[in-house]
Formats: C-alpha cells, structure tokens, sequence
C-alpha cells in the first residue's frame, strides 16, 4: 500500500511573513524558529518525512507541530505571540527589578537574564536587550576605595584647579612609578615573524633581578621622563626628581603624586598635594 501523504497546511491569514520573519530573526530562540520551518515546509504540501528529513527532527515532531498550528495557529507554537499588536515592554519596570537584590528565598546574589525574565513573565532576550542597552551588567563586579583624609576635599580642589588653570609657563607633571618589574632576558633569539609564521620566542627565559621604573607624565602634550633604578627607596626617588628637573630646566613644576611614602619623605622635599 502506497504511503498517504498529509495534505498542505493552511496557513492563516498574515501568518506567512511572520513565520518567514522568524527565520531570519537573529533575537528568536531556535527551537521557536525550528517550528516556524516546519509550518512553513508542511504549508508547501511537503511529506511529513521529507520535512523531519530536511528539520533534522522526527516525524511525531513535525505531526505535533503540525496539529498545534492547525488548532491555534501561531498561539499553538510555544513562545510566539498571537497575531495582534506586539505586547509592550515596561522597561523602567525591568531596570528597576535588576537594581532590586533578588529575594533571598533564590538563592541568588544578582539577577539572570532567565531569573529575571521568568519572575516578570517575559522572554529572557527582552531582558538582556534593555540591559545592553542602559549598561547595566548584573553579572559583574568592582572596587572602590574611600578616603579617611579630612583634607581630602581642599586637595582635589587644588589638584584639579591645577589641571584646568596651570600657573603662566609652569608645567604640570603626573608623577608614579612602578616596582619590582622582572628583568628577563630569553634564552634564544626571539624569531621574526614570517609569511604564515607568528613571531616566536622560546619558553624559558633568564631573570636579571628588578627594577623600578619611575615616571612622569606632562599633562599639557603627554611626553614621558623616566628612569630606571635597582632599588625603591627615597634615595632613588630623589635622583629621579633630579633628573626631571634637568628635563626641564629654568621651568616651574608642579607635581602630583600619591601619598607614598618615598614621595613624601623629609628628603625628598616634595611637597604633599
């Protein structure tokens, strides 16, 4: 006996550019774009088999999808709405929640995209879009330190004024440093680079030591003045003032620098900003 072939699905008015829409969505979930095919191929009068064949699905599959769009249209495919003006979104409403800590009945410290699209009723891809885009990123997490110094006011008001309205012919200078930079040296000659050949250096290597680089950044054209020193003591940091001094001769300089301690020493007669 021949195989009978179910006859073509009827689509509903309106419903074909919708489910041509869903294929090329990028937003939509697989599985809802996967049914969309499936009504589509059974609507040109396609075999069942021919339609798992191409899906990559089985056969009860294509005649489950089948049957549900034939009852309740695209209302009967899980996760796409009716036809019918597209339901709105509060966004602030979802701001809101994602800024609220999660009940701790969760379990949870921050809010998923899925938690939260499943306690507002609404598809997890709405949710990670608003949060793209007002940057909100619930999964992550920073630092902040906070000041103790009572004059912490009158020093940023001063360091900033210094930024924005330098003394006439005066120049202001960033100063920091970095300590205990591994002077390595490899054990090969690193390996140029080639036509289908990254660069290539050999894993080992031989440590010199450290060093400290000291530096000073000038606000007004971004040139750099540094040195490097064996040690990280008030000693070479007053050489390296010297040495900035030199880089700028007959000029007035303002530095700003941190609170460390070699910065602020009696000896090297840096005054504390």
């Amino acid at each position: 006996m021949p195989n009978k072939t179910a006859a073509a699905l009827v689509l509903r008015d309106g419903d074909r550019p919708r489910l041509e829409a869903l294929l090329r969505s990028n937003t939509v979930a697989a599985g809802v774009a996967q049914r969309a095919r499936i009504v589509l191929l059974a609507a040109e009068g396609l075999a069942n088999y021919e339609i798992a064949e191409r899906v990559g699905v089985t056969r009860p599959t294509v005649n489950l999808w089948r049957n549900r769009y034939a009852e309740r249209g695209l209302a009967g495919l899980d996760g796409v709405r009716p036809p019918g003006r597209p339901r709105s979104v509060d966004r602030a409403k979802v701001i809101t929640a994602t800024l609220t800590k999660p009940p701790k009945s969760l379990g949870v410290t921050h809010w998923s995209s899925r938690l939260l699209g499943s306690r507002l009723g609404i598809e997890h891809s709405t949710v990670a879009a608003i949060w793209k885009d007002y940057g909100v990123k619930p999964w992550r997490e920073e630092t902040f330190k906070f000041s103790t110094d009572p004059e912490l006011e009158a020093k940023v008001v001063d360091i900033v004024g210094l930024y924005l309205a330098p003394p006439e012919n005066a120049v202001v200078l960033c100063v920091d440093e970095k300590s205990q930079i591994q002077a390595l040296n490899w054990t090969q000659k690193t390996l140029p680079m080639q036509p289908g050949h990254n660069e290539q250096r050999t894993h080992d290597y031989v440590r010199n030591g450290t060093t400290t680089l000291f530096v000073t950044l000038e606000i007004a054209t971004g040139q750099v003045t540094g040195v490097c020193k064996d040690r990280h003591r008030h000693q070479e940091f007053l050489a390296f003032l010297k040495h900035v001094a030199r880089a700028y001769p007959g000029r007035e300089l303002h530095l700003v620098m941190d609170n460390y301690a070699t910065h602020v020493c009696p000896e090297s007669e840096v005054r504390e900003m």
